[in-house]
This record gives structure tokens, C-alpha cells and sequence, in this order.
């Protein structure tokens, strides 16, 4: 295992922690609610675990590159670079619903090579490295064994991303197609599907962060995730991760327009 990329996996792990217990300390709480240009929210706990894994990961390896949802972007010469959610789920988070996390993803020359996520409030946590495999609270992890897509359970966001993307009618064809679809929004269905416990989490809207890191954990899991149209790409706002065995008929749904 490359030593630098064993190096910085054991640092992301830590720091992603350290980032969840402070914003669960905040979480179920009475906060400030901004809203941000894209009608997104953001809170004093996003800012503040931004800036605690800016700092643990930037002093560790000041040669990376940085891409913080809520800090920008910050070149890097090493050819590393950090991609942070800090919490990802924050509608959740504000409303004390605690399905939400903290992500951070490695990239080394535009490959995603270390994905960590941290549900504090479910007290679950979950890592890869790749080549190394995926794990739940350092219990090894797989994608399920179902290949028939009518037997597949699918995980979704929320219904208003892919109205507003002008593909509402796309996706629904492909969720009449499926056994069972719950609505388990943000990091925690591409989770469930690391696990085994669905076969699908479907999403139009996303950004980098909310996929650098989730695509290394899922991958690990012997799954696959690309975007709609079979890329594996992760800036897309169109993503589509599962079990890698219904993948393809899945894309084949999404791509008749």
C-alpha cells in the first residue's frame, strides 16, 4: 500500500471525527440559520468543522490542495487534494433529524483514492481506502447479491431534485421498476447501498463534496457509481450509485428521455 496515501487515510479518519463531535455538539439545538446564494443553508457548525478539518489536514500535509463546501478552493502542489463536506445533510441537521454527516474525500491526480463519513448522531462511522476495502465501525462492508432490478430497494433524496432538474418523470420510471423505494436523503442511502441494505441511491443536484468521498467507500464495497450517463465522473449533478449488479439496467432507465 502506497505509504503516503496509507498516511493521509489514518489522518482523514481522525479528522473527520474530531469535525462530527463538534458539530453534534451543536446538533438538536436553537441555531442561526443562513441561507446562501443557492438557497442552501449553512450554520456557525458548518463553518467551525470546515475550519477544524482545514487545519488538521492542511498542518499534517501543507502541499495539498483543499476544496471546502463552504471555503472555496485552495490549490495545492502535491497533486493531493482534500474534498470536504463538513455536514452534509444540514436541512436534516436543522431540524434535528439525525441523518447527516461528515465527509471528506482524497483525490491524488483527479483519482478518488480515501472516503470517510461520520454520522455522529447514529454513532456510526464508515471509511475506505482504496484497495484497502470499506468499513462500518471497523467492521468490513459489501454491496448485496441482487441482480433483478424488481427486486432492488431504492434510495432517494427528496422528489423536488429531480422536478427541478426536468426529470421527474425519468426517475419515476425507474422507481416503479424497483421492489422498494425509501426516501433516506443525502450521504445515508449511497451508505446504505456500501452496506448491502439497498441496491440503488439514485440523485440529481449534488455537488463534488457531497460524492468525492462517498464514490471510494461504495467502490470498496464492490459496488459502482457513476453518473447518468455511465461516467464515472463526480462533477455531475446526476449520480447513481449501487451494487454494481442492477447498474446497468438502472442506467438504461434513466438514459430513456
Amino acid at each position: 500500500m502506497n505509504p503516503d496515501w496509507r498516511a493521509r487515510y489514518e489522518v482523514a479518519v481522525e479528522a473527520a471525527r474530531q469535525a462530527a463531535r463538534l458539530a453534534l455538539g451543536y446538533f438538536d439545538s436553537k441555531l442561526n440559520v443562513e441561507w446562501k446564494s443557492d438557497l442552501s443553508p449553512v450554520t456557525v457548525a458548518d463553518r467551525e468543522a470546515e475550519a477544524l478539518l482545514r487545519g488538521c489536514l492542511l498542518e499534517a500535509f501543507p502541499g495539498d490542495g483543499f476544496l471546502g463546501e463552504e471555503s472555496g478552493n485552495t490549490p495545492g502542489s502535491s497533486g493531493f487534494r482534500w474534498i470536504i463536506d463538513p455536514i452534509d445533510g444540514t436541512r436534516s441537521f436543522v431540524r434535528g433529524i439525525p441523518i447527516w454527516g461528515t465527509l471528506v474525500g482524497l483525490e491524488y491526480r483527479d483519482e478518488q483514492i480515501v472516503g470517510v463519513a461520520v454520522m455522529p448522531a447514529l454513532a456510526q462511522s464508515y471509511r475506505a481506502l482504496r484497495g484497502d476495502g470499506a468499513y462500518r465501525n471497523d467492521v468490513s462492508i459489501r454491496v448485496s447479491d441482487i441482480a433483478d432490478l424488481g427486486q432492488a430497494q431504492l434510495f432517494y433524496s427528496s422528489l423536488s431534485w429531480f422536478d427541478k432538474a426536468g426529470v421527474r418523470d425519468v426517475f419515476l420510471r425507474l422507481n416503479e421498476q424497483t421492489g422498494r423505494q425509501r426516501g433516506f436523503g443525502d450521504l445515508y442511502g449511497f451508505l446504505l447501498v456500501a452496506q448491502g441494505s439497498g441496491e440503488l441511491m439514485v440523485e440529481h443536484g449534488v455537488h463534488i463534496w457531497d460524492i468525492a468521498g462517498i464514490k471510494v467507500i461504495v467502490e470498496e464495497a464492490g459496488g459502482r457509481l457513476t453518473d447518468w450517463q455511465g461516467q464515472a465522473r463526480i462533477d455531475r449533478p446526476d449520480v447513481v450509485a449501487s451494487n454494481a449488479k442492477v447498474h446497468e439496467q438502472a442506467l438504461a432507465m434513466l438514459q430513456r428521455r
